[in-house]
């Protein structure tokens, strides 16, 4: 009797590991290195402050992320000693 040839099941790694080892090099997206990876926050807001945030977002043709980001890095600038 034979062996089985065995076929790479979906968690198998390829050959060469340059292949499956995530470069840093290039930020997706044209992005910084500091906005490349990112922290999720969450908060909790009445549903009628949230429906004004999505209306001023949709009317300044940006998303509500982008918006909030925009606000809150106006709100907590970084400092000189402050490691961004």
């Amino acid at each position: 009797m034979s062996k089985p040839t065995r076929t790479p099941g979906f968690a198998s790694r390829p050959g060469d590991p340059e292949s499956w080892i995530r470069a840093t090099e290039a930020p997706p997206n044209g992005k910084s290195a500091g906005e490349a990876f990112t922290a999720r926050l969450t908060i909790d807001i009445t549903p009628e402050l949230r429906g004004r945030i999505k209306v001023a977002a949709f009317r300044r043709g940006i998303t509500v992320a982008d918006m909030l980001r925009d606000l809150l890095a106006r709100e907590f600038p970084s400092s000189e000693g402050d490691p961004t």
